[in-house]
């Protein structure tokens, strides 16, 4: 039993070592497939994606109320998660600037004829080429925001899953490492009572 429950125990570590190194590798190619695929999109931060010039921008156009970005990628290529999930940040402010402080849920789908915006198809003005209501193309603008700091902010959270892995793997390596070294110490020193053991039987014999 005793060698079962050591070799099981050596198993055991050695799975734990392999699951952590597995884990710290598959961490790794994610964060590099991430920031691998951000490259290939080639965004680069515009001159005003700076905290001071943002609020500058922001007071300019009316926002209030609005949570501003305090990070910085001016002039930078992103090409990391973090720097990703900065520029989805300042992209709200943009469309926030191009929808006049509204969001998709507070805009009206169509225009009337005097230009303002309506949810009431009735009151809407109509396109003279089709006969149909006229679109709200401030609501496309915000389609299109959502549908880009959506995948912006998915390489964040990717990046971060990838670093997460790398931490879980680094604890369950160091973990299987601890276990194996208490599992052999614990086999060496019983070996070593065995061996004093029958040492001293062997002395009391020779003795009599």
């Amino acid at each position: 039993m005793r060698k079962l429950f050591e070799y099981g125990g050596i198993a055991a570590s050695v799975a734990l070592i392999a699951f952590g190194a597995g884990s710290i590798g598959i961490g790794a190619w994610g964060i590099n497939n991430v920031r691998d695929n951000l490259k290939l999109e080639q965004i680069s931060g515009s001159p005003d994606m700076t905290p001071s010039a943002i609020k500058a921008e922001a007071s300019e156009a009316g926002l209030t109320g609005v949570s501003l970005p305090t990070c910085n990628v001016a002039g930078k290529v992103v090409d990391t998660g973090s720097e990703a999930r900065c520029f989805a940040s300042y992209m709200r402010i943009h469309t926030l600037e191009a929808t006049g402080g509204l969001t998709y849920s507070k805009m009206g789908r169509f225009l009337d004829a005097k230009g303002e915006q309506t949810s009431d198809e009735a009151l809407a003005a109509k396109d003279p080429k089709t006969g149909q209501p006229v679109p709200n193309r401030a609501r496309d603008i915000w389609v299109t925001y959502t549908a880009l700091s959506t995948a912006l902010n998915t390489s964040f959270f990717a990046e971060r899953v990838g670093v997460f892995g790398i931490v879980m793997g680094i604890a369950l390596l160091l973990t299987g490492i601890g276990f194996l070294v208490l599992t052999l110490g614990g086999a060496l020193r019983r070996r070593e009572a065995v061996a004093k053991e029958e040492a001293m039987r062997h002395s009391v014999v020779a003795t009599s």
